[in-house]
């Protein structure tokens, strides 16, 4: 988990939820009990917030020529690596090691969000999210979602928007 500032341990926020404050852009934080025993982080977020599963995003790291990428996917629907390769101009991409994803990105897997990360990585949002007026993606840890328009998750983490997701 990416280390918090004081102020941060204060306020019970993550990095994600920082940044979010701090540009300024409307979002709702969503908290659940996390059950370690649950097959599917993002389902289990979505079962547990009643949220539809197509509007609650999962971000994805994965390899993508030698150079990470982060990936913003629907939870009802897997990632295309061909797409997603396509889409950052690579040739080929693979699930990035679960380690470096995290050393990477400061957070867990399972909560490894598309904000606040240590390392900003390039970031595709499917297109789907363009769809809902909002989604919902993990704050930072397990158990914690922001809930935001897809339009600031694209400007926030510079995404590109591309059908990176199949159902």
């Amino acid at each position: 988990m990416a280390k918090k500032s004081k102020k941060q341990q204060q306020s019970g926020g993550t990095p994600a939820t920082v940044a979010l404050t701090a540009a300024g852009v409307p979002y709702t934080v969503h908290a659940y009990e996390h059950d370690p025993a649950h097959p599917s982080y993002g389902e289990e977020a979505a079962e547990a917030m009643g949220v539809s599963p197509e509007r609650v995003f999962k971000t994805l790291v994965a390899d993508v020529d030698g150079s990470l990428v982060v990936a913003v996917v629907p939870v009802a629907g897997s990632l295309d690596l061909k797409a997603l390769a396509t889409a950052v101009g690579g040739k080929r991409a693979a699930m990035a090691d679960p380690a470096a994803a995290e050393r990477t990105t400061g957070y867990v897997r399972g909560g490894i969000s598309p904000l606040g990360q240590r390392k900003k990585l390039p970031t595709v949002l499917d297109s789907s999210a363009s769809a809902h007026t909002t989604i919902c993606v993990s704050a930072g840890r397990r158990g914690l979602e922001v809930e935001l328009a897809p339009v600031d998750l694209a400007s926030l983490t510079e995404a590109v928007c591309a059908p990176v997701a199949r159902a």
